[in-house]
């Protein structure tokens, strides 16, 4: 989809830490076919965080949508699923995929189910520095920084990770 006026400029965060590899050549795989302008970062390894497993992969994902949000949430759910992950998974174990809307826009939300920005977007090494890579001019809609911003300030040396190569291109 070209950027217009019912375009948004959405930001996922996209991660698993069970068979890595292929579950993140599946999601994006899946993303291209259904947003076929995004962009992908370099992925990252680094160590579980709320928990004891296996290290994580993570990347990020941007993308235009003129689909309303819920059904952004619906499709990645969708991918999720084809990853084996289970809607009642609990929130600090292994995954198989993770996608996390980070931004939707400027849009400012609050429900049971999401927040928007999400919170952990300026929290998390593995999802601000992704997205720095990836869009480092994009505006924090509650913080007033860019991303590239928020990533310069953000302490590194205690959130240490590690850029990965990924065997399988997101066009397979």
């Amino acid at each position: 989809m070209t950027q217009g006026d019912a375009a948004v400029r959405v930001f996922v965060a996209v991660g698993s830490n069970v068979q890595p590899e292929r579950h993140l050549a599946t999601a994006m795989r899946e993303m291209t076919r259904t947003w076929p302008d995004v962009r992908f970062s370099s992925a990252y390894q680094n160590t579980a965080v709320g928990f004891d497993g296996p290290d994580f992969i993570n990347l990020v994902a941007g993308f235009t949508t003129g689909l309303p949000l819920a059904q952004v949430i619906a499709r990645l759910h969708d991918i999720e699923a084809q990853c084996h992950r289970p809607r009642s998974a609990p929130k600090w174990a292994p995954r198989s995929l993770d996608l996390d809307v980070l931004l939707y826009g400027d849009l400012l939300a609050e429900t049971p189910a999401y927040r928007l920005p999400r919170p952990d977007l300026v929290k998390r090494a593995y999802m601000l520095g992704p997205m720095a890579e990836l869009a480092p001019e994009v505006r924090h809609p509650t913080l007033g920084l860019t991303i590239g911003e928020l990533w310069q300030q953000f302490d590194r040396g205690a959130h240490p990770m590690r850029r990965v190569e990924l065997a399988a291109a997101a066009n397979d």
